[in-house]
């Protein structure tokens, strides 16, 4: 399976995203890529309460969603959106971040809200509570498709892995991190965590990303780090997208999976214990 994986640096305006999307969906397809995934939040970043609220819609309204579910059928692809901002009706008023795995006929096989918000201190000038705009989901994902059963997860999920660990039991092969990596934590954690999870799990990790500084037309607009890493079972990082906007390809062989793990079946060592 070829596979294409989406670099952005999108700002707070999803309309004026969308077409730079398509354009790199579309480039990852001419290389031939029939798995293409895309970065959390391709919709747009923001740190904009009111402003979100302005520019996201409903899922059933969701322009990308729409745009991308039909760009996928008509190049007859597997499409990852990573995730979409979008409206719920919950009555605090809260969005959902939401991953999207999209058929090739356009439609959608698998959602998956993301279950940990990204609520931490950075530095002094970087602080985060995705919680009070964002809540969390509370289901794991595992999505079956003809080439591989795909363990869905969102940026900050990476620092759980027990999540990723019930995935592989459940027949994960293949995990993606769709993320927008704060560029601080990025340079100190990005690469070893998502090869940690590759090792633990033996699964192929594809993680596609924001890179670059987001301007938001409300706000002080954020810095990503880019990197966007596909990691192979055994751990090893088979691709890296760098620091600007584009497109890795990468071929995987789903024999891998099963040659890791036999050679160290972690995954089946589970002991039970007490304390602490």
């Amino acid at each position: 399976m070829r596979v294409g994986l989406v670099q952005l640096t999108v700002s707070d305006d999803p309309v004026a995203n969308l077409p730079v999307t398509l354009g790199l969906v579309r480039q990852a397809v001419s290389k031939g890529a029939r798995f293409v995934l895309t970065p959390e939040l391709t919709n747009g970043l923001s740190s904009s309460r009111s402003h979100q609220r302005s520019v996201f819609r409903n899922e059933d309204a969701d322009q990308t969603l729409s745009a991308l579910r039909k760009e996928a059928s008509t190049a007859g692809i597997w499409l990852l959106i990573g995730s979409l901002g979008l409206l719920t009706t919950d009555t605090d008023g809260r969005f959902a971040n939401r991953s999207f795995l999209i058929g090739p006929e356009g439609q959608i096989v698998a959602r998956y809200d993301k279950i940990h918000m990204f609520d931490v201190n950075v530095s002094p000038s970087e602080v985060y509570r995705e919680s009070e705009g964002y809540r969390p989901g509370s289901r794991a994902v595992l999505a079956e498709t003809p080439f591989a059963r795909i363990g869905m997860t969102v940026c900050y999920d990476l620092r759980f892995p027990a999540l990723y660990r019930r995935l592989a039991q459940a027949g994960a092969q293949v995990l993606t991190v769709p993320a927008a990596f704060n560029h601080i934590t990025g340079a100190a954690h990005w690469e070893v965590l998502l090869r940690a999870r590759a090792i633990e799990t033996g699964c192929f990790v594809l993680a596609p990303a924001q890179t670059g500084f987001h301007p938001e037309t409300a706000g002080k607009g954020r810095r990503t780090h880019g990197h966007s890493l596909a990691v192979a079972p055994w751990g090893e990082v088979l691709a890296d997208g760098g620091t600007e906007p584009g497109v890795t390809i990468v071929d995987l062989d789903l024999a891998r999976v099963d040659e890791a793990r036999g050679r160290v079946p972690s995954l089946r060592h589970d002991r039970s214990f007490e304390g602490p």
